[in-house]
């Protein structure tokens, strides 16, 4: 049986990041002033950040 080129095979990983709270950290994107930007909010406690690195 033929093998699958590796560009073939496809992988899909999905990161989860969680507050110190213990909340789920979803990212938003919002359209402000003509300009897109991407905010990181914690379900639990709806601390807002620019990405979710920051919430430690």
């Amino acid at each position: 049986m033929a093998q699958a080129s590796k560009n073939a095979r496809t992988s899909s990983s999905t990161q989860k990041f969680f507050c110190s709270c213990g909340g789920e950290i979803k990212m938003k994107t919002l359209f402000e002033n003509g300009k897109v930007k991407n905010q990181a909010e914690c379900e639990k406690c709806k601390r807002v950040e620019r990405r979710p690195s920051d919430f430690r």
